[in-house]
């Protein structure tokens, strides 16, 4: 049987069922690593033997009527962000190659108390920023290896678009759980701050830092951050909510519920392919029984000015022990980040945390309005790598670029990316929805790709 493209909860089906075994689908999984992640690049490390013992006992478990729930047994994939206990977790950087952590991250511990295979660590950009070491191979993106895969989540996404693994963890600063989904025609959940623990994994800048799943479908990354979601007394920073059954609740009825939409916002310099995808998710969404809601969204233009001096001196705290006393260590374009970030006085700092107060507040209050925003992804067709290597020295097109994702990083507000058309050229086109909360937006997701075809299109390897 040919496992690779499953979704992750047709196959948990067919684990709890006994049909297939764990050691069957992680023994795949690994051949078909070995096989094409030689021109992908989306593994750093690969946990054979690791890997297969957990499907063992996952398998004696399952057998023994004792299932853990729906990643029991199902080979999961790990951004080297994330500590890993007696693995050696870099985060792309050559500064941490030797790191081997003493304890798992929250986020790691709950997979395995879930039941998920870890199957191995996958490649980021150096320290979770906009650019690889230049000593690392960056992923390439399975539909196209000419194609931008993304930024630091691109080994999540490309190891998940080309069946490498049934699901990743990941992570989102800027908007890199985003690009990579919408990049590879992925879902994945960008969570509000707080809601995932971010204990153990390597910061880029603390109060933007979000922990995800990216995964082939809605309902699956809504599996997959059930496992990981939850206060954490090792994180005093997440949300005392305790975890709900994300799946159960993605799958119930959308009708009667109110998508907004900003019109201008979502079509001025924004390109005639994505407009006309966000046109079909409305059709789409209408026939669901959504009313659809006119909107003003707040000005984002000086919030995505203020991004990159806070992030840039977040990071700065992040590297303090490290950088620059070992800056030989380090690649140029973090270090240029890091260099910026020491030059962030503290009266600039403090006007960007008001105004970041301010905006939060503001998209709060629009929120409260409806159950859910679309907005694109970007506002390009698909990036070639040409493309993406000139956007340094564009930093009108930086801007543009970030437009969609930084201010739900600034804000804190949870979204969930769904692909939703292909471009002229085949490559995927992705989708946003920006709300309150996870439960409501993965059951708008949910409901989309019941209707829609574009999370069953997969790479042609």
């Amino acid at each position: 049987m040919d496992l690779h493209y499953f979704e992750l909860l047709e196959l948990a089906n067919l684990l709890r069922r006994r049909e297939v075994t764990s050691v069957e689908v992680t023994r795949a999984q690994l051949e078909r690593i070995d096989r094409l992640d030689g021109h992908l690049a989306s593994y750093t490390r690969l946990m054979p033997e690791h890997a297969l013992d957990e499907a063992k006992t996952a398998d004696a478990e399952i057998a023994a009527g004792h299932y853990r729930g729906p990643l029991h047994g199902v080979p999961i994939g790990v951004k080297d962000l994330f500590w890993t206990k007696g693995v050696p977790t870099a985060a792309g950087t050559m500064i941490h190659r030797d790191f081997v952590p003493e304890e798992d991250a929250t986020v790691v511990a709950r997979l395995r108390q879930a039941g998920a295979i870890l199957i191995g660590k996958l490649q980021t950009t150096e320290g979770a920023y906009s650019d690889h070491h230049p000593a690392i191979t960056p992923p390439r993106n399975p539909w196209n290896r000419a194609y931008w895969t993304g930024i630091s989540s691109s080994g999540p996404a490309a190891a998940t678009a080309a069946g490498l693994c049934y699901g990743a963890l990941a992570s989102d600063t800027g908007g890199s759980i985003r690009w990579p989904c919408g990049a590879t025609g992925l879902s994945g959940i960008k969570p509000a701050w707080g809601r995932v623990s971010r204990f153990g994994v390597f910061e880029l800048a603390a109060s933007l830092d979000h922990v995800g799943p990216i995964a082939r479908t809605a309902a699956d990354a809504a599996a997959i951050f059930a496992a990981i979601a939850g206060p954490d007394d090792k994180d005093p920073t997440t949300l005392a909510d305790p975890p709900l059954d994300y799946v159960e609740l993605a799958a119930r009825s959308v009708r009667g519920m109110r998508l907004g939409i900003d019109k201008q916002w979502n079509t001025v310099d924004v390109n005639p392919a994505v407009q006309s995808v966000l046109v079909e998710t409305e059709k789409v969404f209408r026939q669901l029984g959504v009313e659809i809601v006119s909107v003003s969204v707040p000005d984002v233009t000086q919030a995505i000015i203020d991004w990159a001096p806070a992030c840039a001196l977040e990071a700065a705290v992040a590297h303090r022990e490290t950088y620059p006393a070992r800056k030989d260590a380090y690649g140029p374009v973090l270090a240029s980040m890091l260099d910026a970030g020491h030059a962030v006085s503290a009266l600039d700092y403090q006007a960007i945390r008001l105004r970041r107060m301010a905006l939060r507040g503001r998209f709060a209050h629009l929120l409260r309005t409806i159950d859910a925003l679309l907005v694109p992804v970007q506002p390009f067709a698909p990036l070639t790598l040409t493309e993406i290597s000139t956007l340094g020295d564009q930093p009108e097109l930086i801007v543009k670029l970030q437009r969609y994702t930084a201010p739900f990083d600034l804000t804190g507000h949870p979204t969930v990316t769904l692909p939703g058309g292909l471009s002229a050229c085949d490559m995927p086109i992705g989708l946003q929805l920006a709300g309150r909360d996870e439960t409501t937006l993965s059951r708008m997701a949910v409901a989309f790709q019941r209707e829609t075809p574009w999370h069953r299109r997969h790479p042609l390897l």
